[in-house]
């Protein structure tokens, strides 16, 4: 620095992250403090914060406040499978979350796979994410975890019916959309068939990873505070 004194940057102390030292010795650093659905922007991309720590943290997690489009990785499709199971409305993007030939054409959805890592929606997500997403640290689907403590209630909703995530008056209308459903990365039960996802009522529901069960793919990023400013 200029006064003469040693700054450590993109490196590591200890097994931790520097970020604001001098001679080896920690500084106190602080960074903007978001609250669960303030709305920020990232390269023209508009979001709500999910998750943020507050001053003491150097990064925020986002949810991408409208489904990824067609139009938004139409450039960047690198398989011809996948173009054929965007949605080519500009709405938002539809697909079932594993669609494997073997096991969708047959009718029989039991011996597909729901895991994020080999599913055709993490294509969709990973191409989106080449472009938009240059700074971020992580991109994936939200958790059912991460939806439920989002102003939810386990509960049932009938004497009959089984126990159930459930929209409250505290749930906030940016988690849902009346106009589609979309996916989470979290399987139903450890089922190898169904995915949990947020419905068009704003209730957590479930649903068959393959056939005609297609949803919107609303992605969320984990990124540094200072790509926000």
């Amino acid at each position: 620095n200029a006064d003469s004194s040693v700054y450590l940057a993109g490196c590591t102390v200890g097994n931790r992250a520097v970020e604001g030292y001098t001679y080896g010795k920690e500084q106190t650093v602080t960074y903007d403090a978001y609250s669960v659905g303030d709305e920020v922007t990232y390269n023209n991309v508009e979001y709500y914060v999910i998750k943020d720590s507050g001053a003491s943290e150097s990064s925020v997690t986002l949810l991408k406040a409208t489904p990824i489009t067609s139009s938004e990785i139409s450039s960047y499709l690198s398989s011809t499978e996948i173009a054929s199971k965007v949605d080519t409305s500009g709405t938002y993007a539809t697909m079932p979350y594993y669609s494997s030939d073997n096991c969708v054409s047959a009718g029989d959805i039991s011996g597909c796979s729901t895991s994020y890592e080999v599913s055709d929606i993490k294509q969709v997500v990973d191409i989106w994410a080449r472009n938009y997403t240059s700074s971020a640290t992580a991109v994936r689907l939200i958790t059912i975890d991460e939806v439920s403590v989002l102003g939810y209630e386990w509960k049932k909703t009938c004497d009959t019916c089984g126990m159930s995530w459930v929209k409250t008056e505290n749930t906030p209308s940016w988690v849902y959309n009346e106009n589609y459903w979309y996916w989470t990365m979290s399987q139903y039960n450890d089922s190898a068939s169904i995915v949990w996802g947020v419905g068009y009522d704003g209730n957590l529901g479930y649903r068959g990873v393959g056939g005609d069960n297609a949803g919107a793919v609303r992605p969320v990023i984990t990124i540094s505070k200072s790509a926000l400013n």
